[in-house]
């Protein structure tokens, strides 16, 4: 029986590619992601949630 980790993708930061499963070490790894198309725009995941997150902390300040 396969395990979710080993289903799911992962971006790796320091390669560029794509991985099935958790093959590359935690800090090199951005996911995990249903698919491999949401694991390949992985950056723009993160830019999306950097961007929310300093939105919410700019009106948390005001």
């Amino acid at each position: 029986m396969a395990h979710e980790a080993d289903t799911q993708f992962w971006f790796n930061s320091r390669t560029g590619e794509v991985e099935q499963g958790a093959i590359s070490p935690a800090p090199d790894r951005i996911g995990p992601f249903e698919t491999r198309r949401e694991a390949e725009h992985a950056w723009d995941r993160v830019r999306e949630n950097s961007a929310r997150w300093a939105a919410e902390d700019a009106a948390e300040n005001r």
